[in-house]
Order: structure tokens, then C-alpha cells, then sequence
């Protein structure tokens, strides 16, 4: 089983400048991609009163795509580029990172978030009357629906992270990875908005909710993409990479 590959880390990767610098890397690009992604749908929200559109949601979609192949690529050579503790529990199941790199990951990517969460909210108005926007369930739909959902989208997104950032047999396709995985989250949003919001990430809806202390349905956020990221990197690490691949996550 993957599991029994799991590393703890440890005094190596505590004292490793190497770890704290990929660490500041994740807290840097989690706070860009919250910071367009939330900064995208208050200026949908001023543009169209509050109502989402069709154009508001590509609009949405987009930014959060293109967010994604940014900071991706932008961090990959330093931490991989997570950008998502989805992301980084996927790969510590699978285990390419350690317990204390998933730790010191997490941290930084939700701090990362809430910094720029608090930013928007304070410097930036938003046309809505509930202020800054908070991913939260549509109408009619139940918790349940919200963690199946949650879970298949992060699943879908994980399962392109895997085939394209860590597979050693990836060969040319690495190099469009970061595209790949913003395309995953563009395309996941047309399905997800209208129903959770589309998060998929933890961090991206973490942020929001902490700065406006609106935590209402927030443990879908967290169970479906956690479990959906965590059940991808376990059956790519166990049907496609074999009992015995390359246990180092080379970055994109």
C-alpha cells in the first residue's frame, strides 16, 4: 500500500533551507491564486449586481484557470506546485512528499490564503451585501451533494496532477503541466459553481471564510476535497505507478 511509503520528514527536513523555502513559495502562490480567484468574483458581483451569469461565470472559471497555471508554474522547481493542500495530501498519500512537508505546506497555503482573503475584504468593496464572497452550497443542494461533488472535481484535478507532474513516464507532457492542471480547474468550475462554488482546494475557501468568520457548510470544503484528492493519489500511485516507482516527487 502507498501508505507504507509515507515518510515522516523528520530533523532532516525541519533544518532544510530547501523545505522553508518551498514552504514561503507555497504561502506566496496560495495567497495569488485566492487573491485573483476571490478578487474575480467581487468584480463579477460589482459589475452584475450581485447575480451570476453566464458571463460571469466564465469570467470566474477563467480566473481561477489561469490563477492556477500561473502559481503553478511559477513555484513548481521550488515546491512542486501545490498551491492546494488537496494537492499536497494526494501526493503524501502516494508518498512523494513527507508528513512534515504536508504540515509546513498546509500552514503556508492557508495563511497564504487568509492574508489575501483580509486583503480583499478590507481594501477592496464589494457590491455584495453579504460582503466577501464565501463558497457555500446552491439552492437545494444538500451536504452530501456538495462532498460528492467536491470530491469527483478534486478528484479529476489530483488525477491530472499525478499523470502529468509526477508520473516519471510523463516524458514531454510535464512540460505543459501547469496548463493541463489550470485547465482542469477552469473546466471543473462550468460543473461546480453554480452547486458549491467549484472549490476544490481547502485553502480557497479557508480564506474567505475566516476573514468574514463564516464557516456555515465549511467541513464540505475540507471531507470532499481532501478525500477525493487523497483516493486519486492512491489509485494513481497503486494501478499506474506500480508497487515500486520512484518514491521522489520531481518537481514540474
Amino acid at each position: 500500500m502507498a501508505l507504507n511509503k509515507i515518510s515522516l520528514g523528520g530533523t532532516s527536513d525541519a533544518t532544510s533551507t530547501e523545505a522553508w523555502k518551498a514552504a514561503f513559495a507555497e504561502f506566496i502562490a496560495t495567497f495569488l491564486f485566492v487573491f485573483i480567484g476571490v478578487g474575480s468574483c467581487i468584480a463579477n458581483s460589482r459589475i452584475s449586481s450581485g447575480d451570476l451569469t453566464p458571463a460571469g461565470l466564465v469570467a470566474i472559471a477563467l480566473a481561477h484557470g489561469l490563477a492556477i497555471v500561473i502559481t503553478v508554474a511559477a513555484t513548481a522547481n521550488i515546491s512542486g506546485g501545490h498551491v492546494n493542500p488537496a494537492v499536497t495530501f494526494g501526493l503524501a498519500v502516494g508518498g512523494h512528499i513527507t508528513i512534515f512537508r504536508l504540515a509546513v505546506y498546509w500552514i503556508a497555503q492557508l495563511a497564504g490564503a487568509t492574508l489575501a482573503s483580509l486583503l480583499l475584504k478590507g481594501y477592496i468593496p464589494s457590491s455584495s451585501t453579504e460582503g466577501l464572497p464565501v463558497h457555500g452550497l446552491g439552492a437545494g443542494v444538500s451536504d452530501l451533494s456538495g462532498v460528492v461533488l467536491e470530491f469527483v472535481l478534486t478528484f479529476s484535478l489530483i488525477f491530472v496532477v499525478y499523470a502529468t507532474a509526477v508520473d516519471p513516464k510523463k516524458g514531454s507532457i510535464g512540460m505543459v503541466a501547469p496548463l493541463a492542471i489550470g485547465f482542469t480547474v477552469l473546466a471543473n468550475h462550468f460543473i461546480g459553481v453554480p452547486f458549491t462554488g467549484a472549490s476544490m482546494n481547502p485553502a480557497r475557501s479557508f480564506g474567505p471564510a475566516l476573514a468574514t468568520f463564516n464557516f456555515h457548510h465549511h467541513w464540505v470544503y475540507w471531507v470532499g476535497p481532501i478525500v477525493g484528492g487523497g483516493i486519486a493519489g492512491l489509485v494513481y500511485d497503486q494501478v499506474f505507478l506500480g508497487p515500486e516507482p520512484s518514491r521522489e516527487y520531481v518537481p514540474l
